[in-house]
């Protein structure tokens, strides 16, 4: 199909939308377990609730897509995060709250398994590489705005009447004083409401995948599941985001718990250049793969966070403030190449295998549950040692890695 430009800048848009509303929730974490009186085990439920929804829906979504097509299920999607968002301001409960997250998941889940051949369909083959990248880096530059809007509401709805603006003002009486938090998913709401409209009035082009692109068969996803490398990889996803999220969802909490650091100011802005360091990182990860084996550049960054995340947890205030920030730098090569790693390890069913690594997202769920479930046991510190064991399963790809294609580099010592 012929390169359509229009549908790369809304793709664009669409991945900003999709961090935007993802990963708030570490940011969150601390007053939202104050307003609700939770204990750590409860609190993990909150990102469980998110990210389960991917390994429910992400190899439907596959199917769906191929039967109503892109538009409609894009469309779908923010529908979905638009109506859980209204729910959840209409009715600011727990109970409403964990139903909205799961049904915001699910939304989330169904665009990512369509924007991304969208986005290969719309920018040209020859170009997805980089118009992947750029993908990536409005994800991680989303991650670090959201945040920073959140700790700006919050902020200025606990300012007295007269030094609200019009619009504080208006957004104050449309949540419940002790819950000032609520107000992002009003911004939630009005994004996706946007995002609809903008859809629906955008001609959408047919997509043509290639054979080996599609989601497959119910034979082709059952013998996959036999084939212990698939299964490995899966793993590797599932760990990859479990560790993001172990970070980003519990390092507000730890530093209010351990240092009593404001949730709502200086630790919704740590959760921020989390986001922020790790797009910086994904720049320079780029890099380094083009003068370095995928694997090497996965060893190092992983034994860095390693370290990284080993100072945050013992460190004194500033240091474990810093340090945790530091670790979004070193964790942000991992998914790319271990996907990309887990990929180049077949030869063929790379539509289907895609779908199931993208079901391993469900990581960032469950980890948070174990998490929690140790924190409450133990404490926030030991359930965070949990983390170390995901970073070294990451590590260890690097040694075990066999892919049929490895990485083109620059060789730096070619003679002219």
């Amino acid at each position: 199909m012929k390169k359509n430009y229009v549908i790369v800048l809304l793709i664009f848009l669409a991945f900003f939308v999709i961090s935007f509303l993802t990963n708030i929730l570490g940011a969150l974490n601390p007053s939202v377990s104050s307003s609700y009186s939770l204990n750590e085990t409860m609190a993990g439920f909150l990102p469980f609730s998110f990210f389960i929804a991917y390994g429910v829906m992400s190899i439907p979504a596959g199917f769906m897509v191929e039967k109503y097509g892109e538009k409609k299920m894009i469309i779908l999607g923010f529908s979905l995060a638009l109506l859980a968002s209204l729910l959840f301001t209409g009715i600011p409960s727990f109970g409403v709250f964990m139903f909205s997250l799961f049904t915001i998941g699910t939304g989330m889940a169904i665009l990512q398994v369509v924007i991304n051949p969208l986005l290969r369909a719309a920018g040209g083959e020859e170009n997805y590489a980089f118009t992947s990248v750029i993908a990536q880096l409005i994800f991680g530059a989303a991650s670090f705005v959201s945040p920073q809007v959140y700790s700006w509401l919050v902020t200025n709805i606990d300012k007295t009447v007269d030094q609200q603006s019009s619009f504080i003002r208006f957004m104050s009486g449309m949540v419940p004083t002790d819950k000032t938090w609520v107000s992002i998913y009003w911004v939630f709401a009005i994004l996706s409401f946007l995002m609809i409209l903008l859809v629906l009035f955008t001609k959408f082009p047919k997509v043509e995948l290639q054979e080996d692109e599609k989601v497959g068969t119910k034979d082709s996803y059952l013998k996959l599941f036999k084939n212990r490398t698939v299964i490995l990889f899966f793993f590797g996803i599932f760990a990859y985001v479990g560790v993001e999220q172990g970070i980003s969802y519990w390092m507000s909490k730890f530093l209010q718990t351990y240092h009593g650091i404001d949730p709502e100011t200086i630790g919704a802005n740590a959760v921020g250049n989390f986001w922020g360091l790790m797009t910086i990182g994904g720049v320079i990860g780029l890099l380094l793969l083009k003068v370095m084996d995928s694997k090497v550049v996965l060893k190092l960054f992983t034994s860095l966070a390693i370290i990284s995340l080993a100072v945050a947890l013992f460190g004194s205030v500033d240091t474990s403030l810093y340090a945790f920030q530091a670790s979004g730098f070193f964790l942000a090569v991992m998914y790319p190449i271990v996907f990309s790693l887990a990929l180049n390890s077949l030869d063929k069913h790379h539509g289907a295998f895609a779908g199931i690594l993208v079901s391993g997202i469900m990581g960032g769920a469950i980890v948070q549950l174990i998490i929690g479930l140790i924190s409450d046991l133990t404490s926030l510190k030991i359930g965070m040692f949990f983390n170390f064991i995901l970073l070294i399963y990451i590590l260890s790809i690097g040694f075990w890695a066999k892919p049929l294609i490895s990485n083109k580099t620059i060789d730096l010592k070619k003679k002219k």
